[in-house]
């Protein structure tokens, strides 16, 4: 039986629904819109969210919850309320699939996908697809097979397609990988999908295309085990340079891989005994002057490089690491410390989860959400949400996704440059 986190769904309802006592009721109820009826639901929905607030309730069947905000719907015109009763019920269902759809979901949508606000029309769309309506499915289909259409709008319906494991999508993803305007999420799309046929499809691309997109293969194939070592294969070949594979990537190919995978790329913790050496190195490397000298728009770029995907500064970047922003980066000894021995001192919040799902995807990155029923992972480039009952495997790294040695791949004018920018105290251009 399906389950949904009442909460997530419920959450967004907040704002329009006075709290009662009054008791949930069991059964689903036709969907009206007279205001008797909408303050009555109004009311079950309130006493559920108190309920749960105070942690007495148990999660609800997915059809009990989803009823009472179905038909919150169809009593209330607000757009701005239909928009965050659809997102909640989104964010509560989000990684499953089939679900049945709640009681009075069909009348409702028909007048939700009549809208003129474009975002409960998606909204609506996505959901349609997660309840199995064929015809949200086709229009998902025709949406993303459009080029006239925005390529925000196609990259909406490839998500919701790749959430529901569309049967489809291994003979659409080669077509659009060869679109620049939705070619990184389709090649993504790659890594939630297993696709016998995908090595070949995106190494043989891999020259082609624009550095993120390539870094967008390298991570994509270091999603799978069979994928893993087609990659491994290409380093080898000459295909894809050693150099070309992220740090943090490195570490997840080396966890799956084992020796196969460090006998090319190199012993990712070979560094450890001579730490204090190194960081003697660095300090008489990078003195003041040394720095001040140093190119800052030339930094940006190592660091838009070499740390974005991972961690936030002033706004911008990955989730997977801690913000850097409000960090103590104007130490020298801080940034040394932190980048030479970076599984020193994790907070248990950065440390590495891997899961193995029961169809051999795997899945790094730290944990942003938990519950009982699903996980969600920051990972690189996107967030993932993955259900408990869909992972085989998990375990917990005691080291950092960034390994030891990543100054000492970059050359000594990078390594300059970098902490120049590092030590800044607001964003700048990335030229001048």
């Amino acid at each position: 039986m399906k389950f949904i986190t009442p909460l997530c769904v419920l959450v967004a309802t907040t704002f329009l629904i006075p709290m009662s006592g009054a008791t949930v009721a069991a059964d689903s109820k036709p969907v009206e819109s007279s205001p008797a009826v909408a303050a009555s639901d109004r009311n079950e929905a309130g006493a559920l969210f108190q309920r749960l607030r105070n942690s007495q309730l148990e999660p609800l069947n997915a059809n009990a919850s989803l009823a009472i905000v179905t038909r919150t719907l169809a009593a209330t015109g607000n757009p701005t309320s239909q928009a965050a009763l659809l997102r909640g019920m989104k964010s509560g269902l989000e990684g499953q699939r089939q679900i049945e759809p709640p009681r009075g979901w069909s009348e409702v949508s028909k007048t939700l996908l009549g809208s003129q606000t474009p975002d409960i029309v998606t909204l609506t769309q996505e959901l349609g697809q997660i309840f199995g309506d064929k015809a949200a499915i086709r229009l998902a289909l025709e949406t993303l097979k459009d080029r006239s259409l925005p390529a925000s709008t196609r990259r909406a319906a490839l998500h919701s397609l790749v959430a529901q494991q569309n049967p489809e999508l291994p003979a659409i993803l080669p077509e659009l990988i060869a679109q620049p305007s939705i070619r990184l999420d389709a090649i993504r799309a790659y890594s939630n999908i297993r696709i016998e046929k995908a090595p070949q499809q995106l190494l043989s691309l891999y020259s082609k295309i624009e550095p993120n997109a390539q870094r967008a293969v390298i991570e994509t194939l270091a999603s799978r085990r069979n994928y893993a070592e087609s990659l491994l294969a290409a380093i080898k070949r000459g295909q894809i340079e050693k150099n070309a594979i992220p740090t943090y990537t490195a570490r997840s190919l080396s966890e799956m891989l084992g020796e196969s995978f460090t006998e090319v790329y190199g012993d990712l913790s070979e560094l450890s005994a001579d730490k204090e050496q190194l960081i003697s190195k660095y300090r008489a490397l990078l003195t003041n002057e040394t720095v001040l000298r140093g190119d800052l728009h030339a930094g940006k770029a190592v660091y838009d490089r070499t740390c974005s995907a991972c961690h936030v500064l002033y706004g911008k970047g990955g989730k997977i690491g801690p913000n850097l922003t409000g960090s103590n980066r104007a130490d020298l000894d801080y940034i040394l410390l932190n980048m030479l021995d970076p599984s020193g001192d994790i907070p248990e919040a950065y440390q590495l989860v891997t899961i193995t799902t029961n169809n051999g995807q795997l899945v790094a990155g730290t944990v942003a959400d938990e519950d009982d029923q699903r996980l969600v992972l920051n990972s690189i480039g996107l967030q993932r949400t993955i259900l408990k009952s869909d992972i085989k495997d998990r375990s917990t790294s005691p080291y950092s996704m960034m390994p030891e040695g990543l100054l000492l791949s970059l050359p000594d004018k990078d390594v300059i440059n970098l902490v120049k920018y590092l030590r800044t105290t607001e964003t700048i251009a990335a030229t001048p």
